[in-house]
């Protein structure tokens, strides 16, 4: 019985969160996707669409990261081993979105329909 009220005690002693941090993150979330929702309804088309929508999931899942999986809380190293992947991936891509542009070019130019 020693060992259930020692755990207890330490479960009360936790990091207890107001509910009102939850609550203003809900509400930023349920901004962040009428934003997105209104990109649809407005018909916005070409790069500034898909801007946008990347822009308001990458703020969301930012949110959640941060609060619902509190990464806000932890330590730098941690945040460093999660953030910095996934930052080198998105540069690796980048990289290849520039190289395809060069790819598609140098094809067009040498397997044209009149060589």
């Amino acid at each position: 019985m020693a060992q259930a009220t020692a755990g207890a005690s330490a479960h009360v002693q936790g990091q207890q969160h107001p509910i009102k941090l939850y609550l203003v993150v809900w509400a930023w979330l349920f901004i962040l996707s009428t934003g997105s929702y209104l990109v649809d309804y407005f018909q916005l088309e070409g790069g500034l669409r898909y801007s946008l929508i990347i822009l308001f999931m990458l703020l969301k899942a930012g949110l959640i990261v941060a609060v619902f999986m509190h990464m806000a809380w932890e330590r730098l190293a941690l945040v460093y081993v999660i953030l910095v992947p996934m930052s080198a991936l998105l540069v690796f891509v980048a990289i290849m979105v520039f190289e395809s542009d060069h790819t598609l070019l140098s094809r067009l130019t040498f397997f044209a329909a009149g060589h």
